[in-house]
Parts: C-alpha cells; structure tokens; sequence
C-alpha cells in the first residue's frame, strides 16, 4: 500500500541510500529468490536464515551444516533451497515444513552450487581442486556425473571455480582459475565451447540477466566484463559458430580496485559492484558504460551483494559485523496517488465549490447509472495462458508462518530472562553487553551483609 503513495519510487532505477539493517548471526552470502518476497542468508556457523523481506522478520532458520556457507540457489517456485557449505557437502531444503530434502556429500570443498532453473532435481556444484560435478538427486541416492574443467588442447592445469546454468537449464557456463570461460551441454556433459577471456586471472563469480541473454563475468584482474549470449538451447545450435561478443569491461583504472561481489540490476540495464578493502557500492549503467552512482554505507567492506528481482533494492553483506545493510529508494510519499483529483499544495487555499457540486441527484437518475455499469460486458471466458505444472505451484506455495518467538525472529533481538521466557533488546543494549556510551557498565559489588 505505501509503495502506491510514493510516484518516485517506481520510477527510480538504482537504489540511494541505506533504508535498512538486519542481523542473524554473521551473514556470508545472500540470495534472493524469484519473486523477490523472502532473502536467504548463510552464516559462518552453518546456519541458513530466511528473511521476508515486508517484514524484515525471519521467517525459517535452517540448521544441517556445520562450516560456512558457501552459496545459496532457489528453485523456480521457491520451495526449495540449495546450500553448500566449505564442509564438503550441500543440502536441499524443503521449505514447506524446513526438512532435508536431500543431502549430498563431496570429496573436497565447495566453491558454490547452482540450482537448475527448472528442475530442483539436478544441480551443479564447484570443488576445491577436483573436477565439477552434475548431480542428480531424483532418488535417494545422488548421482554425481564428472564435468570438463578445460578442453583437451590446454595441457594448463586448472579448477572450476565458478558456475551458473543458462535460462533454459540445457547449457552451464563455468570460469576457471586460469581465466577460462566455459559452456557445457548438461544433457551430454561434453564441452562445446571454451574461450579465455582473462589472461593469468581466476574468473570468480557468473551471473545471468533474467532473461538470459547477458553474461556478467568477474575475475581476479580486477574488471568486470559484460557479454552478450546467444540462444543455446536453439535446435539447430552449431557449436563451431559460437560467438560471445564483449560488450563492456568496467574497472577503476586510477585506484586499481579489485571487486569482491557482481551483480546485474533487476532489468539489466546496471551494473554494481563492492570492492576489496573500500566500503563504496559501485553502479555503472550499461548503456554508456559509465559510472552513475557510488553508494555509501558502513565503514566496512560488502562481502556479497545482491540485487531484488524486480525493485531498486540492493542487499550486501558487511564482511566485519556479518550485517546485511539494505539500500533502497527513499521518496516523500505523495498522497495524490490515491485520487487523479486529488491535489497537493503547500499553503492554505480557500475552496470554492461548484454550482452543483453538493446537488443531491434523483434516486432515478442514480439508478440509471448504476444500470448503465452492469450491461458492460466482462470477459469471464478468456484464458490469460497456460500455466505450466511449476508456475502453478509457484503460486500455490506460501511459506508457513511460524508461531515460536525465538525461531521466528533474530537471537540477536532478544535476551532470555528465565525459564520459557524472551524479551526483546533495548535500543541501547549491545551484543557484549556494553551501554550506548561503548564503555562497559561498572561490576555490581557483591558482599555478605551483617547479621544483626
């Protein structure tokens, strides 16, 4: 309802300033799923928070993973959760009622796992030093099928570090630590596309527009590059006509900054970025290439940045407290959305009324009218489209609401008092125990009083 009041917000591409802070534990890496109404958190104790984003409150907190979370992926209808941790296996949750799913172990770290686009069954998933892999988790027992780090011709030895599937899920792209960029056919498993596209440099992190045709790159060589990609999953697809044109290479020529986190804007028209050892938010527009905004937050470095699906809402995570700062879009409300007749003025203005503004109409005459509305004819026949089995139950999932205060909410918000009993922090309690001053409170002194 207040997005409504506000004309500016809709109009407005990139986010201003920090609208918002929220903390469960030390946040490592944010995702947020396809309807941009929950954000999934990964923390370094293992735990996965799933915050509603209206709200701000957490709506399901995971627990299955002992080490840190590496990455977080969503199915399409936003029930499942795909998380992988630096203990050597990854998890998929059901989000219906917060259970394992699946739970599938590796022989090395994960670097990250993405989800398939369309099928919640089948991931892929980046080792520490060992060959990528395809899983399969129709059955209770995974499958994991080896994938192709480089093709046959580079001797060079080289690790997937990267991953991310196409829009249609037929194809997975993947970046090396020696700067190669990757297209695998996930029915076949073969390579049919390699191109280095960063010499000596890591390529670290993938991301795809929603409509899947722009390709965000990021490597070690501190530039970010942007690529256009061809239809793959076209039928008469020839892999010796491949072709990914650069479009754009943003970097910071003068401080020579490294950048930590990509990410593409929900319609793909910007580009922002954090970088290693600054607190700045960098967004480029990708029309002109340029620099348009340089956001500020906290004096600490994003570790992980993410942008909503469909607002002007980024969300990072701060690499010292774990916080997850969100910036947003700040505009006075204007009340006039409401009514087109409806008119905001700064000072008093004497009201004249019109001649029959205040008439009181005949009951004929409002009956006529009334009339007159119910013979327009309404289209109740009409199909908008065919749903597809997943986007029906995309619109049929709601994540239950939990009832327990102290699982529905941060720990960090509230503080046992006794036995089965919570309060919530005051403003100017911290997590140590120190005072809004920063000074610890003075001991109480204890002693034996004297018997009278």
């Amino acid at each position: 309802m207040n997005l409504l009041l506000s004309d500016d917000y809709l109009l407005q591409d990139y986010p201003e300033n920090i609208t918002n802070t929220i903390r469960s534990g030390h946040s490592t890496c944010v995702r947020f799923n396809r309807k941009g109404d929950y954000l999934a958190s990964g923390r370094g104790d293992g735990t996965v928070v799933v915050w509603d984003i209206e709200t701000m409150g957490v709506a399901r907190k995971l627990r299955g993973h002992s080490k840190q979370i590496q990455s977080l992926s969503w199915s399409r209808c936003g029930r499942y959760l795909l998380s992988a941790c630096t203990g050597w296996k990854a998890i998929l949750w059901d989000l219906q009622d917060g259970h394992k799913y699946r739970e599938v172990r590796f022989r090395a770290p994960v670097y990250g796992a993405e989800l398939h686009p369309w099928n919640h069954h089948q991931f892929a998933a980046a080792l520490f030093e060992a060959q990528p892999v395809l899983v399969d988790v129709q059955d209770r027992k995974d499958v994991q099928y080896p994938l192709p780090t480089a093709p046959d011709y580079d001797t060079v030895k080289q690790t997937t570090t990267a991953m991310i599937y196409t829009a249609k899920g037929t194809h997975l792209l993947s970046g090396t630590t020696k700067g190669r960029l990757n297209i695998i056919d996930t029915t076949t498993h073969q390579l049919i596309y390699s191109e280095k596209i960063a010499e000596r440099s890591a390529v670290l992190l993938l991301r795809l527009t929603e409509s899947g045709k722009d390709l965000l790159v990021n490597s070690n060589d501190g530039i970010i590059r942007t690529f256009h990609l061809p239809d793959l999953s076209a039928p008469d697809l020839d892999p010796d006509t491949i072709q990914l044109p650069l479009e754009h290479k943003f970097q910071d020529v003068v401080n020579k900054l490294r950048w930590g986190h990509v990410t593409f804007s929900a319609t793909g028209e910007y580009v922002a970025a954090s970088a290693h050892n600054n607190h700045e938010l960098y967004i480029w527009e990708r029309a002109h290439g340029s620099l348009v905004r340089m956001l500020e937050g906290p004096k600490e470095e994003s570790t992980y940045l993410e942008w909503h699906p469909h607002r002007a809402l980024l969300v990072a995570c701060g690499a010292e407290t774990g916080r997850i700062n969100i910036w947003s879009v700040t505009s006075p409300q204007k009340w006039s959305a409401l009514a087109p007749d409806f008119v905001e003025v700064e000072d008093n203005v004497e009201y004249i009324e019109k001649e029959d503004e205040f008439d009181i109409h005949p009951h004929e005459e409002i009956q006529k009218r009334r009339l007159d509305q119910e013979d327009e004819d309404i289209d109740v026949m009409g199909v908008v489209g065919d749903k597809t089995e997943l986007e029906k139950e995309a619109d049929n999932f709601r994540m239950p609401i939990l009832f327990d205060l102290g699982e529905s909410d941060s720990e960090d918000e509230f503080i046992n008092v006794g036995f089965g009993t919570l309060r919530r922090k005051s403003p100017g309690e911290q997590d140590d125990g120190e005072g809004t001053g920063g000074e610890k409170a003075p001991p109480k002194k204890r002693g034996r009083g004297k018997k009278k």
